[in-house]
């Protein structure tokens, strides 16, 4: 009983947080689209990138914000426009965006899982570790060759994005500057990213990062947001400066839009 009990609460999250992207029709801002044959996940993948105004009217190199969910029929509308109102208005600087069109949404965004659930849900998971290898050795090159980038890099993502931007913040911390989760799916693999985090800060490296990262009243993801939030304050990292807002009147289908102006904000104005 209490096996489908699991499975019947954990798959509506699961497949809400797979059909949760991009439930408005977003105004499509120009933008640029190519494909690339990754090697490393074995497969074309389509590359949506959105320039603001100021790319074009100056010289100017500038930082690189990632997103999975990054299809025309995904969030990849939303955010880029976002970004646009955000930059009109001076509350953050200018930034190239780019987006990663799904194949295989929960294949690329969910590390490996021990637990039997988790398989009958979902099949074929597993394959983080070479999506986030198709990013790092392949797709950072490919947009430093195709626009005038800077150093910087920052991943946004939601859900099960979410738990790809908190998995990579935790095991491969190098990658991005800047971590912005919406109500990451922390539940996956019996929460293992949340038991194993003390460990994985314990040889977190210097250089800074910024994490910010949101939770809705879901009632397996709460938990483990507020549970992170705990563990980064206790740990207390220097060069780690983190933000956890706390949302208990926003549901999993609607954190993302209601709180995604103020994510962007803190992490990437820099003021705190």
């Amino acid at each position: 009983m209490k096996s489908i009990y699991y499975l019947i609460i954990t798959g509506i999250i699961f497949f809400s947080s797979c059909s949760n992207v991009s439930q408005t029709n977003d105004p499509i801002p120009e933008h640029d689209t190519f494909t690339i044959q990754s090697k490393q996940i074995g497969e074309k993948r389509t590359i949506n990138v959105w320039t603001p105004a100021e790319y074009k009217t100056s010289s100017d190199d500038l930082p690189v914000m990632y997103m999975a969910d990054g299809g025309i029929e995904e969030d990849f509308p939303h955010i880029a426009n976002t970004l646009e109102k955000l930059i009109e208005e001076r509350k953050i600087e200018p930034l190239i965006l780019v987006g990663i069109e799904n194949t295989e949404r929960r294949r690329d965004l969910t590390g490996f899982t021990e637990v039997a659930e988790d398989k009958e849900i979902a099949p074929v998971v597993g394959g983080s570790e070479k999506f986030r290898a198709f990013i790092k050795d392949e797709l950072f090159s490919e947009i430093d060759k195709r626009y005038r980038t800077t150093n910087e890099k920052s991943i946004i993502g939601e859900s099960l994005s979410g738990l790809f931007v908190m998995e990579t913040f935790f095991m491969s911390p190098d990658m991005f500057d800047n971590y912005i989760a919406f109500d990451p799916s922390l539940w996956w693999n019996d929460h293992y990213l949340i038991k194993t985090a003390k460990e994985h800060l314990m040889k977190f490296p210097t250089s800074e990062k910024r994490v910010w990262f949101a939770g809705s009243n879901a009632a397996d993801i709460s938990p483990h947001t507020q549970e992170a939030a705990h563990i980064f304050e206790v740990e207390n990292l220097s060069n780690v400066k983190w933000f956890y807002s706390d949302e208990p009147n926003e549901e999993h289908h609607t954190i993302f839009r209601a709180t995604k102006d103020k994510g962007i904000i803190w992490t990437l104005s820099k003021v705190n």
